[in-house]
């Protein structure tokens, strides 16, 4: 920036820097009138500094405000020179033990689960780190930004309310003292005037209104004429819609506009044209016009350009102020004073209030900005904090509505400062009392929903877009709500019972208006047309669920509370059945002898509604009168006989049935709405106060009626009240023929009565209900969660209820139930039942949904199938009901219960007669096995002297009357016994029986009149021998069965082993004996194994026949067949590179024939079977397909081949030439094809006449370099190789195939060699043996790969490939032909090596003298080989090693220190001293290993020579068998002293290469030898290290704006701002995000990243192709968060991280993508360059 400020900073006017602020300040200091003074000089300066352009300048703006405006001040306040004045101010001041800190976007924050007082109370990273909290069970989120740290404030925690660094802060002395002394008389009063005129002229500025013209006092004479476009955000209009706009508007370029869209999202406001006042409206006009289509138009504003100044200046102003205060904490209490005084217009007059009430009017960069300035005074001084708090309560109301017609996101609003103020429970308690709040918040909420029906119930009808984004801003108010009640008061004053009462019968009315709210009624005949709108009312009840919850929690803790508010709930509920029976006839229904009144209603028929929060709250209210005991204390004070049980239960009763019906499918018709509230009405999330209060309402009701009464007004509602009334009636039923559907519906709704029966008995875990307490509760929770399977940690989370406070209370009961189990490397930690606690397994747990109850009772019986139990679920055994619900369980021996258990067994008895099904028999058996559990609890605690009243065993004795004499229930149940049609539950009747005799054998012991029981045992003991034989019989079938299952499988198995052979065995011999023989072990055991020369080891290549898996034909693999193939797929990749940095600038004329050490193209083999489906996960312009087969990404092929080597190896004559001859013939047959190239170019040039008088040049002996060799291969094999060779090309160069280029051949070479070693690189990574057992897909690809490379020279043009190997050899052996070749040290020697050896037989071929072509092979290894050792001596012998003395000098030792004398003496003396020899001997063998093994790897498969035992196994002298399969001896300097003649000269000329020499300066980098595997970069154990990293992360464009989605690169380290505007790039004509732009500089395409904010792990292939990948970070329970949803703690696991690792170097991301994206359709959809 500098050097352009420089021009600027000279056209300052000179006026401006000669401004003293030491003058000004005392001129000040003598006025009379200060306030116009200062406002003078503030109207002159200001328009001078600020907004001088179209664009700021912030940097000279600041500057000079510093200067000339701010100075003045800081001087007038100190009254001496600031420099010196605030240092002196901040030693008298006492440091702070608040925190304070105000969080950035992003940044991490901590809270603790175990001492927060709420969820709210937050620590910075610094306090948390040095809190106790961080052994604690915290909670890790990242801030949204605008919050602060709450370390220090005692109200926020229960324990460790000061990190280390803020408890040495806590003063002695416990009162406040005041803040001023430290501040001299003289100072206070000058601050205090500087102060009041500084921040009203900021308030004043920024709330002013007009747009041209300035406040009176700040007019100046000669004013300009210029004016801003200014362009205002807003939450309506999208990026695109403004971006495109702008362009219109201001005709900008594309960058230009979204530059202006990112700084109006940021700040709220930035001008977008800079002139005179027409020139700025034309612009206005035509975005207001351009944005007013749909919506409102984007609000914009001329404004004038000083106005415009000043409002920058406030601004200023006001982070000065925060700044300044922030020296002591008297300048912060008469900032305070300032703020808050009452200003002449009375009321709401004090500038803080005029900022508030102004704040939905300021732009958002003005709002944040105060907003910053009140928390760092206002909220950090206590005193003013309540004062503050009580301003704020007295404007809730307005702030609110300003709030809601205002449309910026509640962070940006003044309201969201309630979460600071009402949270704190002093300050929430003194509001309550002295301001009314709680009654403020609900009326203001209520004032807000304006629409009713006729009753005043909430309407939600006709619900706009527009409504539901007020709604969702009204409902801001419930959580202001909740701040308030989430700490409980523990002492009353009768102020606050008074005030909180006042509260109640506020919500009472919002819960009345929404009691019965949404009523539906069953469609009958067709299907509803449009469905209702039902969401807005269960967002509703889901956002009071907690505040009612918390309601009756603050009613427990006082019991004159409890009594009042019971009163007031039950006098409003009255209120809302005052209409109950108007119009609706009373009927008498009679049952067994018994009567009772009730009204005639149907569920069916009538209106009903799944609101009912009034009940609700009562019922809740009734379950406290139980708990806490008020109901037997004080009697007297509770209105209980006034209750009239039959109007309690009436709702939601029908809430019930209409559930029950809808199972029952009679409410099809009324579509999905219905179906949904049914969903939420069970969920987890409403259930608590919906659900579970409906039951406990049932259960009151019944606990004070005549359980007879209630079972006949239950058998009406559910309407089946026929059924059970009229005797035989269910008969008529069934042979009516009756529509199949009526019976069906009939049946669901018995057993939804008898579940219903169930529950109202069987659920007492709720305190108050049943002698539990909470743990219990969730206790039964957990344990009926984990008997439908084992579930992870956040699964049972989300099946448990949450508290106001986020907290199910799971963990401090889940070891008393459960065993963890942790993860592998994949799924996640689970939670597995105890044994011990499926005894309390009840299988109508009122919380099993329908498939969650199938599967439950599916693996309990598996379970005790497993342990050899019968496999009875036998109801558990349940605590005791509280004595206010204690004649509940009478409902199980009633008269009406027992007449419908009767009547449900006699169906089943006479089984073909009835309708009936065995799930009703099933919960009737259930309903007799809860009577007897009941009564043996009561006969083991009874007392001596009482009487049991529960008879249930004596009754179902008992036959029926003498009408109908019925057989009795006990008679029934030991017919059904033997049912064959009854096979599931005859353990269950079994267990009843038993049950039955026991408790028997009790009441007679205590009884003394014996009773005759002998039938019942023997019946017993004679069906447990039938039991057994039937058991034998059954597992002798399911045996036989199993068997012919198995048969059957197995044949499968061998029919497709034979339908698919290549899948299983790629080389199929025809020979049965040689099949034993595979190519691992050697035809002849004694001889060594050698790979290459010639004494090469002879194999027979066995006959290879492939099946096509298109057409399924077999063929063998012949040279002069058609081609066979396998699908491949080749990438780019810098895997193995070690500078990342290097580009190849212009593909088309890069030439790739010399491979440094550091770049590379790589080839992967695929072959896999997987179900075929719809393919969208390959890019077909770029050649791409999915192997047929298995699917996997592929994008071009490999033709099988033989060995080609053996096809075109001639005749072996006796005596082959050594390495000099050889290098000598060789040199002599390129000096000739040089000498045949010029007379070529000369030919072309003469005239044809003369060319007979041409002489033939000499050739050595035996070389024709005329003859051309024939191709071997059919046409076909051609094409193939043409075709991948040109794929390889084209990949790796990313340019436009072309088969003709020179580079293709080279491209084959180097993928042949780089997929080598890589591989060789990852078997060394995982200390696999190198021939150990490649998977079936690597070995065949690299067996492919090589023998392609080795065929590719016939299919390129023959002089081509001649001409590479001449430059190749001339790199080793110098020719003056070719200048300017790499230095030794830039060449990768195994490239160079497959190179050579595969271009060689294009300069043998043409040779008859006899050398054979492994001749040339082995001298080329050799060469090859002396080089890399000189290239390792040169770079990589590291300083002396002090274990020199006890290492023996072997000859190895020797000659190599003798190698590197010679060396020394080619080099100068430029080498490093010489190191032992020992040491240089280890550095050698080191070094050369990587390639030796990869010339293993190479040899092998071009020559097909088996590998030799020892090499398959890691064991000890890896090197020397190396070496002998490699025909190299074990010292390999014994190469150099066999062929010094020539070795010398060579070495000589390899040192004097001027890069040689630059290295050996020190004027270059080399890489040495070995090379490191590359690793992807360290990760921090903790993850929020990494959060923290992330949130200092600042976009390296927008100008130190936070980054929304930091993304970290896992290869090279690299923070990235990720998805957003600012970081596109133009990458090949597109625009990317940064992540796509880096992949490929990084990973040449390929890139892994991992998403700091979201937790999850991106892969990125190209432009296209991306997924997401599970984070190596995990919490305590073994789960990935991402999205960092849950806030767990999360730490590194090692072996997911080593997974990726190796995904990288296995090069599969490309692959893992293309599987994502099959599987998930959604993958696809997603913009993956924009990331």
């Amino acid at each position: 920036m500098a050097s352009e400020l420089e021009p600027e900073v000279q056209a300052i006017d000179r006026s401006l820097l000669e401004c003293s602020a030491e003058e000004t300040a005392g001129k000040w200091l003598q006025a009379t009138d200060l306030t116009r003074e200062v406002y003078q000089h503030l109207a002159h300066y200001v328009p001078k500094i600020y907004c001088r352009g179209p664009n700021p300048a912030p940097q000279r703006e600041d500057m000079l405000a510093q200067h000339v405006l701010l100075g003045p001040m800081e001087w007038y306040l100190c009254g001496e020179d600031p420099a010196f004045g605030f240092p002196k101010l901040e030693q008298a001041n006492k440091p702070s033990h608040l925190c304070g800190r105000v969080f950035k976007v992003g940044e991490p924050t901590y809270s603790c689960r175990d001492c927060a007082v709420d969820p709210t109370c937050v620590l910075c990273m610094e306090c948390f780190l040095g809190s106790i909290h961080r052994e604690h069970r915290y909670r890790m989120t990242t801030s949204g930004g605008g919050g602060f740290c709450d370390c220090g404030d005692t109200e926020a925690w229960k324990e460790g309310p000061y990190c280390t660094k803020h408890e040495l802060n806590i003063s002695e002395t416990e009162e406040e003292e005041d803040p001023l002394i430290h501040l001299t008389e003289d100072m206070i009063a000058r601050t205090y005037n500087i102060f009041a005129i500084m921040f009203r002229y900021a308030v004043d500025i920024l709330t002013w209104e007009k747009e041209n013209e300035l406040p009176p006092d700040l007019e100046v004479v000669g004013k300009s004429d210029t004016y801003y476009c200014m362009l205002f955000n807003d939450e309506v209009h999208t990026y695109e819609q403004v971006i495109y706009t702008l362009q219109k508007a201001v005709n900008c370029t594309q960058k230009e506009a979204i530059g202006f869209a990112t700084t109006v999202d940021r700040d709220g406001r930035r001008s977008v044209r800079y002139g005179d006042f027409q020139y700025c409206e034309q612009a206005k006009s035509v975005i207001v016009r351009n944005t007013s289509r749909q919506t409102k138009p984007l609000k914009v504003q001329v404004m004038h350009s000083s106005i415009v100044a000043h409002q920058s200046f406030g601004l200023k102003l006001l982070t000065w102020l925060g700044s300044i205060i922030g020296y002591s904490d008297g300048l912060r209490r008469i900032l305070c004073q300032v703020g808050l005084q009452e200003g002449p217009d009375g009321e709401n007059s004090s500038l803080v209030d005029k900022l508030m009430l102004c704040d939905s009017k300021l732009w958002k960069g003005a709002r944040s900005v105060y907003h910053q300035l009140f928390m760092s005074s206002l909220l950090m001084d206590l005193k003013y904090k309540k004062l503050f708090a009580i301003h704020f309560a007295k404007n809730y109301e307005r702030l609110q509505s300003d709030y809601v017609t205002d449309d910026h996101d509640r962070e940006f609003s003044i309201a969201d400062l309630s979460v600071q103020i009402f949270t704190v429970p002093s300050l929430a308690r003194m509001l309550i009392t002295e301001e009314n709040l709680m009654t403020t918040i609900i009326k203001t909420f209520m004032d807000h929903l304006k629409h009713r029906d006729v009753q005043g119930r909430f309407q939600f009808e006709r619900y706009t877009a527009l409504q539901a984004f007020k709604f969702r801003r009204v409902q801001s108010l419930i959580l202001d709500l909740k701040y308030v009640l989430i700490s409980k008061p523990t002492d009353w004053s009768d102020e606050l019972r008074h005030k909180f009462l006042e509260g109640f019968d506020a919500f009472l009315e919002l819960l009345k208006c929404m009691q019965g709210m949404d009523p539906i009624t069953r469609q009958v005949g067709q299907h509803i047309e449009m469905e209702p709108e039902w969401e807005a009312a269960f967002t509703l009840q889901m956002k009071l669920t907690h505040v009612i919850s918390m309601m009756q929690d603050w009613c427990a803790l006082d019991e004159k509370v409890l009594i009042e508010a019971y009163k007031k709930c039950l006098a409003v509920l009255m209120q809302c059945h005052s209409g109950f029976t108007d119009g609706e006839q009373p009927i008498t229904l009679t049952l067994c002898g018994h009567a009772v009144d009730t009204i005639r209603y149907c569920v069916s028929q009538e209106k009903v509604s799944i609101h009912l929060p009034v009940s609700r709250l009562l019922a809740g209210l009734h379950v406290l009168l139980s708990k806490s005991e008020v109901a037997y204390k004080f009697p007297e004070l509770l209105p209980l006989s006034e209750l009239s049980p039959p109007m309690l239960i009436e709702h939601p009763l029908r809430c019930l049935v209409l559930c029950a019906q809808v199972h029952a499918g009679m409410w099809r018709r009324n579509g999905f709405s219905l179906v949904n509230q049914i969903y939420y009405y069970h969920n987890v999330k409403c259930r608590r106060e919906m659900f579970d209060k409906d039951i406990v309402m049932l259960q009151t009701g019944v606990s004070m009626m005549d359980p007879n009464h209630f079972l006949m007004i239950m058998l009406s509602r559910f309407e089946l009240y026929q059924i059970f009334s009229t005797p035989d009636y269910g008969k008529r039923f069934s042979s009516e023929n009756t529509n199949k559907d009526v019976v069906q519906q009939n049946n669901t709704l018995i057993e939804e009565m008898l579940y219903l029966i169930i529950m109202l008995v069987g659920e007492r875990f709720s305190p108050g209900v049943g002698h539990v307490n909470a743990t219990d509760e969730i206790k039964r929770e957990i344990i009926h969660q984990l008997s439908i399977r084992p579930m992870a940690h956040s699964e049972l989370v989300k099946a448990l209820p949450e508290d106001e406070n986020k907290e199910t209370g799971m963990e401090s009961v889940i070891e008393a139930v459960a065993c963890f189990k942790k993860p592998g490397l994949t799924g996640r930690g689970l939670y597995e039942l105890k044994p011990e606690c499926t005894k309390d397994f009840n299988l109508y747990f009122y919380h099993f949904s329908r498939a969650e109850q199938s599967k439950a009772e599916e693996a309990q019986r598996k379970l005790k199938r497993q342990n050899r139990e019968d496999t009875a679920l036998p109801p558990p055994v349940l605590p005791p009901f509280c004595p206010l619900f204690a004649s509940l369980v009478n409902i199980l021996q009633s008269d009406v219960m027992l007449c419908i258990m009767g009547t449900i067994l006699q169906w089943a008895v006479e089984h073909n007669g009835y309708a009936w099904s065995e799930s009703m028999l099933q919960r009737v058996l259930h309903l007799i096995g809860m009577a007897l559990q009941e009564e043996k609890q009561h006969l083991e605690n009874v007392s001596e002297e009482s009487v049991v009243t529960f008879t249930f065993t004596q009754k179902i004795s008992k036959p029926g009357e003498s009408p109908s004499n019925s057989p009795s229930i006990l008679a029934m149940l030991e017919t059904l016994q033997n049912a064959p049609y009854l096979e599931v539950h005859k353990d269950m009747i079994r267990w009843i029986l038993k049950t039955f005799n026991a408790i028997k054998k009790i009441r007679e012991s205590s009884s003394t009149s014996p009773v005759a029981e002998a039938e019942g045992t023997i019946m017993e003991e004679s069906s447990k021998d039938k039991d057994k034989a039937e058991r034998k019989r059954k597992a002798e079938i399911a045996r036989l069965r199993r068997e012919k299952i198995m048969a059957q499988m197995s044949e499968m198995q061998r029919h497709f082993i034979d339908e698919n052979k290549e899948l299983f065995q790629q080389t199929l011999e025809l020979d049965a004996s040689t099949s034993t023989v595979l190519d691992n072990s050697p035809m002849i055991s004694d001889t060594p194994l050698i790979a290459l020369g010639p004494e090469q080891t002879q194999i027979t290549e066995q006959r290879q026949i492939v099946t096509c898996i298109l057409c399924q034909e077999e063929q063998e693999v012949k040279v002069d067949n058609k081609a066979m193939v396998l699908a491949a797929f080749v990438q780019r990749s810098t895997v193995l590179s070690k500078n990342r940095n290097k580009f190849i600038q212009d593909p088309e004329k890069y030439n790739p024939l010399f491979m440094h050490p550091d770049s590379f193209w790589q080839t992967k083999e695929q072959r896999r079977q997987q179900r075929l489906r719809v393919h969208t996960s390959y890019d077909v312009e770029n050649g791409e397909f999915l192997c047929p087969l298995c699917e996997c990404l592929s994008n071009t092929v490999i033709p099988l081949l033989l060995p080609p080597r053996s096809i075109s190896n001639r005749l072996d004559f006796s005596d082959q030439p050594n390495l000099v001859q050889w290098i000598k013939t060789v040199s002599q047959q390129i000096k000739a094809l040089q000498i045949l190239q010029k007379e070529e170019s000369k030919f072309s040039t003469l005239s044809s006449e003369n060319s007979q008088s041409m002489i033939e040049p000499q050739f050595p002996e035996g070389f024709r370099p005329d003859f051309q060799p024939k191709n071997p291969y059919s046409e076909s094999i051609k094409e193939m190789l043409t075709t991948f060779g040109t794929a390889t090309y084209k990949v790796g160069l990313k340019v436009h195939p072309n088969e003709e280029d020179p580079r293709v051949p080279i491209m084959c070479w180097g993928s042949c060699a780089y997929t080598i070693q890589t591989i060789e690189r990852i078997l060394n990574d995982e200390e696999k043996p190198l021939f150990g057992h490649l998977p079936c897909r690597q070995d065949d690809c690299l067996k492919s790969l090589t023998r392609f490379a080795a065929a590719h020279w016939t299919a390129a043009s023959f002089s081509v490939v001649q001409e590479h190997f001449c430059t190749l050899f001339a790199s080793l052996v110098p020719d003056e032909k070719y200048g300017n070749l790499p230095s030794i040290l830039d060449i990768d020697m195994f490239h160079l090596l497959v190179s050579l050896v595969l271009s060689f037989p294009t300069l043998q071929c043409q040779d008859f003298s006899g050398f054979s072509l492994t001749t040339g092979d082995l001298h080329i290894f050799h060469l090859v080989t002396m080089a890399h050792i000189v290239q390792i001596l040169l770079t990589s012998c590291t300083e002396e090693n002090g274990m020199d003395q006890e290492n023996p000098t072997g000859e190895e030792e020797l000659a190599v220190l003798a190698l590197y004398k010679t060396l020394c003496h080619c080099a100068g003396s430029a080498l490093k001293e010489i190191p032992s020899g020992w040491h240089l001997w280890r550095s050698v063998k080191a070094g050369i290993m990587p390639f030796l093994r990869c010339s293993a790897l190479f040899f092998h498969y071009l020559n097909g020579v088996p590998a030799p035992s020892e090499i398959q196994v890691i064991g000890a002298n890896q090197f020397e068998h190396l070496c002998s399969y490699l025909s190299l001896p074990s010292n390999l300097i014994c190469l150099f002293q066999e062929n010094s003649k020539i070795m010398n000269t060579l070495i000589e000329s390899w040192c004097n290469n001027n890069e040689v020499k630059k290295y050996l300066e020190g004027g270059r980098q080399a890489i040495s030898y070995a090379r490191e595997s590359n690793k992807l970069i360290d990760l921090p154990d903790d993850y929020s290290s990494l959060i923290n990293q992330a949130s200092n992360f600042s976009c390296p464009k927008s100008g130190g704006d936070k980054s929304r989605a930091p993304t970290l690169c896992l290869v090279c380290g690299t923070m990235l701002c990720s998805q957003s505007y600012c970081c596109q790039t133009e990458l090949e004509g597109e625009d990317v995000g940064a992540c796509t732009a880096h992949t490929y500089t990084c990973g040449s395409g390929v890139g892994i990243f991992l998403r700091v904010r979201e937790c999850q792990v991106l892969f990125l292939a190209g432009k296209t192709k991306g997924c997401f990948y599970a984070p190596p970070y995990l919490d305590d329970y073994g789960e990935t968060d991402q999205g960092l949803r849950r806030g767990n703690p999360l730490h590194l696991c090692k072996e997911r991280f080593k997974k990726i690792q190796k995904l990288w170097q296995q090069h599969s991301i490309t692959e893992e993508i293309g599987h994502a994206q099959e599987a998930n359709q959604t993958l696809v959809g997603i913009d993956w360059q924009h990331l």
